[in-house]
């Protein structure tokens, strides 16, 4: 088996960073709406936090599966990488692991606590879901400039800080209008159209600064030909807004028949800015600082290790698509009777 495997031997260290980048992709997109309903979760009455709650209850400890994925492939084929990452992120790396303990304590005592505790475990979960997303946001703006200590890519990481939470905050109310019904429903569609002009906002201005923070991006994006070839994914980008725009706040049909659109427009926007991000840093996987060749773990433990991933990755996708099957359709108040 190892024989047969080593004709892959040239190409595993991309293999591992597009499985990387596609672990970290659907963490993002499944723990993103997630986070973004924890962060909303003051805002909706008695009744309605218990329905946000089991809207996602069911779901948020597989999603989290894919961030363990995509660290664990990180620890194992690109050990370099791991320590050089790790080191430059040890605090905002342990505040998102506070911020995700946190979550799991609250979600877990909210459901056996008194009436009058009840505040202050969803205060709980929406502080721990907000840190999650702040230290994210920062921990991706900080690894785009490839941990550049200049002034334009300190000015990168805030304006990241502040645009994840904020594109999980519509995911999450996106969500909400394909789970929620009445009064749940309505009110994710009053935070999704204050939410939208926000995002797109914050997405152009990253979108600008973005090239300005990394010279390499900004020679990618910016030579001739690739110009026009990389078009699509902007102009793309544009059309989903502008359909999303129209569902938003012309559809009248956005609360029955096409509830589950704005869900599934905000994840291939998420999928679009992933597909620019790859391009901008692959073959890198610390930009400007190692390649993901150079950083590998050597041919024999790939290999390996690729054995282990075809077996987890499989699994971890049949979960998932197991536990969203079984639970479809509008979210029930969770029960632990």
């Amino acid at each position: 088996m190892m024989e047969l495997l080593s004709v892959l031997d040239p190409w595993l260290p991309s293999i591992f960073l597009m499985l990387m980048g596609f672990a970290m992709l659907m963490y993002v997109c499944l723990d993103g709406y997630d986070l973004g309903v924890g962060m909303m979760l003051l805002n909706g009455n008695r009744e309605e936090k218990d329905l946000m709650i089991g809207s996602i209850g069911p779901f948020w400890d597989a999603n989290e599966t894919w961030l363990v994925l995509g660290v664990g492939i990180l620890l194992v084929a690109f050990p370099k990488a791991h320590g050089l990452i790790l080191s430059a992120l040890y605090v905002p790396v342990t505040l998102m692991l506070i911020g995700l303990i946190l979550r799991g304590v609250a979600f877990d005592f909210r459901a056996k606590a008194p009436e009058a505790q009840l505040p202050l475990w969803n205060f709980a979960f929406m502080a721990g879901s907000s840190l999650a997303a702040l230290s994210q946001g920062w921990m991706l703006g900080r690894y785009i400039t490839g941990f550049s200590e200049t002034p334009e890519a300190y000015v990168f990481a805030v304006l990241i800080t502040i645009g994840l939470p904020a594109a999980y905050l519509l995911l999450g109310a996106s969500w909400l209008i394909m789970k929620g019904e009445g009064e749940l429903q309505a009110k994710a569609l009053f935070w999704a159209r204050r939410l939208l002009p926000a995002m797109v906002a914050g997405i152009g201005i990253i979108s600008l600064a973005t090239p300005v923070a990394s010279r390499t991006v900004f020679e990618r994006w910016f030579s001739f030909p690739e110009f026009f070839y990389l078009m699509p994914i902007p102009l793309a980008t544009l059309a989903v807004f502008a359909v999303l725009a129209v569902l938003l706040y012309r559809d009248p049909e956005v609360l029955r028949s096409r509830c589950s659109l704005p869900f599934y427009l905000m994840l291939a926007i998420f999928i679009l800015a992933a597909l620019g991000l790859a391009y901008s840093i692959l073959p890198y996987v610390v930009i400007d600082q190692l390649l993901a060749v150079d950083a590998a773990s050597s041919a024999p433990a790939l290999r390996v290790i690729f054995l282990g991933t075809a077996l987890t990755v499989p699994a971890i996708f049949g979960y998932t698509f197991f536990v969203y099957r079984i639970f479809r359709g509008k979210a029930q108040p969770l029960s632990y009777g």
